[in-house]
């Protein structure tokens, strides 16, 4: 019984010990989009008891001001067993972040006049749809026809978010194209089918080209790669059991990444500036093209309507949600598996974005509190995404006993914690 207390207290301990690496451009505090004044001790005591609060494993966190970032830092482990701290290089699987970056990729190829987002996707495959063994279930159904980019991007297909959740596993139509919002990485995996078949673009060279290698994501793919393996991160459910890291070998549009804090942080601060499009691309992008009307965004194609979101204009783009906040429009974009929770929200024309990244699928109940806390009260629809409150923000007095207790903790155990601390966290 005292060994099993001794190792919970350090995990505790472990979960919560960061490194700030300040650099000199840092001089003043950060501004949150409702004026208040953020500095690193109030962000860490935020984050620390919510996580420790709520049992989350680890994760990172990034902040974006004016297309820069600002702020990156990690808490907490990648690896419980093995005790591994989880750190910005650490490898994460992004799920369906990777939707947002591929969104991105089309609109470039938008630009090049290569593809037209309202061309039936008919006009770019040498062969009908259902010839292709993969697509043969829509052998029946000519609606196919009816599928271009912007309704598959929109998730105006149709589709089931997966075939293989439909009882017999065959893909089908549950609605006419272009009707009504319904999540479907179906329809983001036939556009990457297209783009391959109909116009020879091999999508994992031209991400890699055209969004990897532009915002030095050195530590990002569409498939796993060996130098991953030094410094990557578990998963773990919602039990807290683990969901070992999926090494993926084929390349999947609707969420295949791997990536890290710092490297997904570039991206995003590059969209925000609009690097890489046309004005007009991404407007487009992050344009509303379909109004969303379901109570909740899973289980997908829900028959139930609601004016719920009315009041925010919450709808989706080209590969992003967006929403009205009542700093202006904002696009935002979420990852989740059975171990991972994601999210990233960009205030479109402030430029100002956060970035959340978790190998504990229970971090998706303190995203809530930490978008509000740490970059403003934006009015996310936390209903729509089944994101339940977790615990609230800290009580001074509890972090005053917190602290006091992590401190007789380090001093107790100087030789295990200076092991485990990593360099994990830094401003820019």
């Amino acid at each position: 019984m005292v060994q099993r207390k001794c190792v919970t207290q350090l995990w505790v301990a472990i979960a919560i010990i960061t490194v700030l690496i300040p650099l000199p451009a840092l001089s003043q505090a950060l501004k949150t989009l409702d004026g208040r004044l953020l500095v690193p001790s109030k962000i860490d005591q935020t984050i620390q008891h919510l996580l420790v609060t709520n049992q989350v494993t680890g994760l990172a966190v990034a902040l974006i001001n004016h297309g820069r970032v600002t702020y990156i830092k990690t808490y907490g482990q990648r690896d419980k067993t093995r005790k591994l701290p989880l750190t910005t290089n650490t490898v994460l699987y992004a799920a369906s972040l990777t939707k947002s970056a591929f969104g991105y990729m089309i609109m470039q190829l938008v630009d090049e006049g290569r593809i037209n987002l309202d061309r039936s996707i008919a006009d770019y495959l040498p062969q009908a749809l259902p010839d292709y063994p993969k697509y043969a279930d829509l052998g029946e159904d000519p609606r196919w026809k009816q599928l271009t980019f912007r309704i598959l991007l929109s998730h105006q297909s149709g589709f089931q978010n997966f075939r293989w959740l439909a009882a017999d596993g065959k893909l089908r139509f549950y609605r006419n194209p272009g009707t009504r919002f319904g999540y479907s990485g179906e329809g983001i995996n036939l556009s990457q089918f297209v783009l391959e078949k109909g116009l020879g673009i091999d999508v994992q060279r031209e991400m890699q080209r055209r969004v990897f290698n532009r915002f030095g994501m050195t530590r990002t793919s569409l498939v796993w790669r060996p130098d991953f393996a030094d410094n990557y991160a578990q998963g773990y459910q919602e039990n807290g059991s683990l969901q070992e890291h999926d090494q993926r070998e084929n390349v999947r549009a609707a969420g295949s990444i791997d990536t890290t804090i710092t490297d997904w942080a570039n991206f995003l601060a590059g969209v925000s500036r609009g690097e890489g499009l046309s004005r007009f691309a991404h407007a487009e992008m992050v344009k509303r093209q379909v109004l969303i009307d379901s109570p909740q965004q899973f289980p997908t194609l829900l028959p139930e309507h609601t004016e719920q979101w009315k009041k925010i204009a919450l709808g989706y783009g080209i590969g992003w949600g967006i929403f009205r906040t009542p700093f202006g429009d904002s696009y935002f974009k979420e990852g989740h598996d059975d171990g991972t929770a994601n999210y990233s929200l960009c205030l479109d024309h402030k430029q100002s974005c956060i970035l959340l990244m978790s190998n504990s699928v229970r971090a998706e109940g303190i995203f809530t509190t930490l978008v509000n806390e740490l970059l403003g009260p934006v009015n996310l629809p936390w209903q729509w995404e089944s994101y339940a409150p977790a615990a609230d923000i800290p009580n001074p007095k509890n972090l005053l006993k917190l602290k006091t207790h992590l401190q007789s903790f380090r001093s107790q155990n100087s030789s295990l914690l200076t092991a485990q601390t990593p360099d994990v966290g830094h401003f820019r």
